[in-house]
Parts: C-alpha cells; sequence; structure tokens
C-alpha cells in the first residue's frame, strides 16, 4: 500500500477553486496509475488499481486464476498458494492479490500531480468555453491590449481575442488600455483551447447596441426588423412598434436624440438611419429611401421582389447615395431589388411614346382616307 500525503485536501481545494469534479479527478489519476503499472508488468490486462479518495492511499491489485499447474505466474496462481489466503478456494477460482510494486509511491506521487494539472487545464478551457459560448449573439466589454500589425489583441478577462480588420469598424483608431464593447459571433473549440469570435462591424452589433440602450426594444415594445450597414460610414435600422401608443421611431431617438448619440458614439460616428418598418413594400422601400422623396413606386415582380423607383431630378443623388451607399442599405434592409429612375427621363420616355402613339394614330388616319379617296363614285361606275 502507498499513501498520496494530502490527497484529500487537495481534491477538495481543487473542487472549490477550480471547479474539478473530485470524482473525475480521482478516475483520472486511477486509469494513469493503471497505464503506469503496465510498464512494471509484462502482462497488465489483469491488473486493477484501488484509490481511496478520502485517504489517499492506493494499491494495485492482480487477478489470478486458481489452477493446479502454473504456466503464467502473473496471471496464475497454484491451489496450493490460493489456499493460503482462504482456503475455501478450488481450482477455476479467481482470486485478487495486492502486487503494488515497491516504488511505487514515486510514481503514484509524480502522476497524481501530472493528471492533476492537466485535468486543471482541461476543466479550465471546459469552463471558459462554457461561459462564453453562453456570450454567443451578445455584447462584452474587453481592454485593448496590443496591436499587432493590423490585427488588435484584447483582453476578455479570463482569455484573449484578435479583432482582425474586417471586424474593425474602418477610421476607428484603437490604443493600449482602452476598454471597448465587442459582438461576440462565434465561440470554438479548437486544440489550443476555446477561440472567442469577436467583431465591431457586424450588423448585429448595432442590434445588439438598440437593445442595450433603448428599454423598450428589450421589453419587446419595440421590434428590430432589420440591418444593414456599412461600418464606420453609414447604417439603416428598421424598428417596429407593437404598441399603437409608441411610435417606434421616435422612442429609439430618445429625447433630444439621448439615445441614438449614446450609440453613435459607441460605433466610432457612424451615421445611423432608423427606419419605420411596414409590412406594405411600398411603404417600407419609400421609408428605407429616405432621406430622399420619392415619386412613384412601381412593384415590377413581387415574387422575386422587384421594384422600380422613381424620383425627382434634384433627388436623385440623394437616393442613390455617395457610391451607391443609400440604394444598396436600403435594398439589403427591405431584402427588394431597387432600381432608380429619375422623374424627368420617365416623362421623356412618356412622351416620346405619346409622340409615337400620335404618329402612329396619324398614320392611320392618312392611310384610311387615302383608301377612301381611292374607291369609284357611282359616276364612275
Amino acid at each position: 500500500m502507498i499513501l498520496i500525503d494530502n490527497f484529500s485536501q487537495v481534491m477538495a481545494q481543487i473542487e472549490s477553486e477550480r471547479g474539478v469534479d473530485r470524482s473525475v479527478l480521482v478516475r483520472a489519476i486511477s486509469d494513469s496509475l493503471l497505464s503506469a503499472c503496465k510498464k512494471k508488468f509484462e502482462n497488465a490486462e489483469n491488473l486493477r488499481v484501488e484509490l481511496n479518495e478520502l485517504t489517499g492511499e492506493t494499491r494495485v491489485f492482480a487477478e489470478k486464476e486458481v489452477i493446479e499447474k502454473v504456466t503464467d505466474e502473473e496471471t496464475q496462481i497454484s491451489l496450493e498458494e490460493a489456499m493460503e489466503y482462504d482456503d475455501s478456494f478450488k481450482v477455476g477460482d479467481i482470486l485478487e492479490i495486492e502486487v503494488t510494486p515497491d516504488d511505487f509511491g514515486r510514481i503514484a506521487a509524480q502522476t497524481a500531480k501530472q493528471v492533476i494539472i492537466q485535468r486543471i487545464r482541461e476543466a479550465e478551457k471546459n469552463s471558459i468555453f462554457n461561459e462564453f459560448k453562453g456570450k454567443e449573439g451578445t455584447i462584452i466589454s474587453g481592454v485593448v491590449q496590443k496591436l499587432e500589425r493590423r490585427n488588435i489583441l484584447i483582453n476578455l478577462g479570463r482569455i484573449e481575442t484578435i479583432l482582425g480588420p474586417s471586424d474593425q469598424i474602418p477610421g476607428e483608431i484603437y490604443k493600449p488600455k482602452d476598454r471597448i464593447k465587442l459582438y461576440v459571433v462565434e465561440v470554438r473549440k479548437t486544440p489550443k483551447g476555446p477561440q472567442v469570435v469577436t467583431s465591431r462591424s457586424h450588423p448585429r452589433m448595432l442590434q445588439k447596441l438598440f437593445e442595450l440602450e433603448i428599454p423598450e426594444i428589450q421589453d419587446g415594445i419595440i421590434e428590430v426588423k432589420g440591418v444593414s450597414r456599412d461600418p464606420g460610414s453609414r447604417s439603416k435600422i428598421a424598428v417596429k412598434s407593437n404598441n399603437p401608443d409608441i411610435g417606434a421611431v421616435g422612442t429609439c431617438v430618445g429625447k433630444m436624440g439621448s439615445r441614438i448619440q449614446a450609440i453613435i458614439r459607441e460605433i466610432g460616428n457612424e451615421k445611423i438611419d432608423i427606419v419605420e418598418w411596414s409590412e406594405d413594400p411600398e411603404t417600407l422601400i419609400s421609408n428605407a429611401l429616405k432621406p430622399a422623396k420619392i415619386a412613384r413606386i412601381k412593384i415590377v415582380d413581387l415574387k422575386e421582389k422587384k421594384a422600380e423607383i422613381t424620383v425627382p431630378d434634384d433627388q436623385l443623388s440623394l437616393a442613390i447615395g455617395k457610391g451607391g451607399q443609400n440604394v444598396r442599405l436600403a435594398a439589403k434592409l427591405t431584402n427588394w431589388k431597387i432600381d432608380i429612375l429619375k422623374l424627368s427621363d420617365i416623362r421623356a420616355v412618356e412622351e416620346q411614346h405619346i409622340k409615337e402613339q400620335e404618329e402612329i394614330l396619324i398614320k392611320e388616319v392618312a392611310k384610311r382616307q387615302a383608301e377612301e379617296n381611292t374607291l369609284p363614285t357611282e359616276d364612275q361606275e
């Protein structure tokens, strides 16, 4: 028998401080000790390690078959020897005897230490993974540690994350010790441990900021129906009120713009258009293209969600936006394919169409008159 010193106290401390279950540790240590024993015995299939989790007493036992003539000393025992343990044994019985090696104390202590360290690491990895897995789709805070080329290393407390260039807001400057908010995109298990994927450019980042800043969204009075975003430049967010007495857009803006300004400051002064949601496609598209004024909306294909929008000439650049940004964000927000036409072009087309119809009519009238003039009269007959 070998005794591992202070085993119970160590197990209790690890269980309370590290969150590693005692039974898991005991089982892991027993398995490791059994593996260590296999190096001492040619045939270790019949070995069993007994570890008392209260006292730390450790024993190694071997199961041996009682037989008349022994041919394998590691797995067999003679009837004569077996009867020295208990005279009730007979041929064919299985006897378990202690075979703990003399130097097993050192092996047991080293193995226990290695297993405990390994299990603590695994438990911490699992604990971190479970903690952050539950935060997927939410916003957390982190502290900027350092800048590594175009990547930002951020301390999240128990783990670090790397904010890559595509997940940063263009134009933002990050400095060490800055505390910033991040959207948790995904938490993965990797051979090196948990990996927390975060972003500040993700569209859901904007939605979650609205949820944090506006209690009515948390309470379900206001509902976010969609978000489209050009990070660092401009975003559109569609909101709907589930209470007819509460306006969705005004509630999100807040008194003197306090609520929306707090959100804008958090995402680097990104311009945000708050759009009133509507189940009517024409109304929704019109709202999404604001601040441009719409002259006419034509639903080209309801199934394919294609729409043709006509705007006054002086509203064309506003409707399209710089680099097509306004119409692109509106299309993404509404999930409609939007074509923008200016009113003068439509009128020109309509006038041309009218003119063409008039010309056709004139030709038709002239043709009929010509035919009438060529018909024979009664005198001619």
